[in-house]
């Protein structure tokens, strides 16, 4: 990465940890064969993607067999989703999802809607979190899935999966949740938590675009009652036709191997860094933590500071890469829908910072970015 550029928007997609990439590089060249053929080569990365699919299960603590290769967790979403809702077998009409879920989730139950599904979308409370008993009134004799996103990618609100998966069950319903900010950051554990259906992506934790995975638990959910949305050829199961991506796949189980031994020690280095930047920018007065303090990831720190335009300012720094919001709607000059749901005015919301740390940053990295802040907001006094 370019030495001169202070990379601070993780949740959007983080670096390539140079591991990932050594352990990627034959399956481009030297063992470039394809999974599905049955000569040497295809042996070889057959094995290879065996063995990545292993290192991912062990991170999340499922089969190997339960897990479904995707291009990342917006494809696993719609698989997911469209595949439940969609297939023959299902007589069910509502879904419950919430209002400040990423738009992978969203767009797609705007889809369903069209086609003759209810969805119900929960609100959330000033700090990002969803009412229990609300979701307990909300789900109906055919509530087929309930989806909950488990970190946001804007505020790093955790929400309680275990106690709203054991809630939902209770009720009778699947649960799904968009894991994509979670996995390999904090513990993901499907038994433990009691997932049903789960999505995730490799770029999310230091491994590669374009691949990622769709969990499926073999005990609750029959994958054959998942409608394919691709078909040809009949690759992971049936679920997901396609050939595979090999060098993707290697990555990303190289990038879990690696989360799956380091997250403990990232964790308590960037929560410091985390917690420096947030109590300096607490000091300009006026300025508050969007979503909860309690309950986020601790990597993540959205800012709402007063007289800033964050668009304006992500534009005049051209050395910094921090965000105003998802990067799937950072082109968008508008509200966060996130933060609306959070209870921001306009102004406020056009005036926060998604700050998301990673294991490459340092101390300067943060101590720069606060100094550009402070220029900017003393400038606008100035003016």
């Amino acid at each position: 990465m370019d030495n001169s550029i202070i990379y601070l928007d993780n949740n959007a997609t983080t670096p390539l940890d140079k591991r990932v990439l050594d352990a990627m590089l034959p399956y481009f060249i030297d063992d470039f064969g394809n999974p599905s053929s049955t000569h040497n080569f295809g042996k070889n990365s057959r094995k290879a993607v065996d063995t990545a699919k292993k290192n991912i299960s062990t991170l999340i603590n499922s089969t190997p067999q339960e897990l479904t290769f995707t291009s990342g967790a917006t494809e696993s979403i719609n698989i997911a989703l469209k595949g439940l809702a969609l297939h023959p077998s299902n007589e069910k009409q509502h879904i419950i999802t919430v209002k400040t879920e990423h738009k992978a989730v969203l767009d797609t139950c705007k889809y369903l809607e069209t086609v003759g599904f209810e969805i119900d979308y929960l609100p959330v409370n000033k700090e990002g979190l969803i009412d229990l008993r609300q979701l307990e009134e909300t789900i109906r004799k055919d509530t087929l899935i309930v989806c909950i996103m488990w970190v946001n990618n804007e505020t790093g609100v955790i929400q309680p999966i275990n106690e709203i998966s054991e809630l939902v069950h209770n009720a009778g319903t699947l649960f799904m949740t968009d894991a994509t900010q979670a996995v390999g950051k904090i513990p993901t554990d499907i038994i433990e938590n009691n997932i049903d259906v789960m999505c995730f992506s490799a770029h999310k934790m230091y491994g590669p675009k374009g691949i990622g995975a769709l969990f499926v638990n073999s005990e609750s959910v029959n994958k054959k009652h998942i409608l394919p949305l691709q078909h040809g050829g009949g690759h992971e199961n049936g679920l997901r036709s396609g050939t595979l991506n090999v060098p993707g796949i290697v990555g990303f189980g190289k990038a879990c191997e690696i989360a799956f031994n380091e997250m403990k020690t990232n964790a308590t280095t960037i929560l410091s860094l985390r917690n420096n930047i947030e109590n300096n920018l607490l000091n300009i007065k006026g300025s508050f933590v969007n979503g909860s303090k309690n309950q986020r990831l601790y990597n993540t720190l959205n800012i709402c500071l007063p007289n800033f335009d964050a668009n304006v300012f992500i534009g005049k720094n051209k050395n910094i890469a921090v965000s105003n919001g998802s990067a799937c709607t950072a082109a968008l000059v508008e509200s966060s829908h996130v933060l609306t749901a959070l209870g921001l005015s306009e102004d406020e919301s056009l005036g926060s910072l998604r700050i998301s740390i990673g294991k490459m940053n340092n101390e300067n990295d943060l101590q720069l970015l606060i100094n550009e802040i402070n220029n900017e907001l003393n400038t606008e006094m100035v003016k």
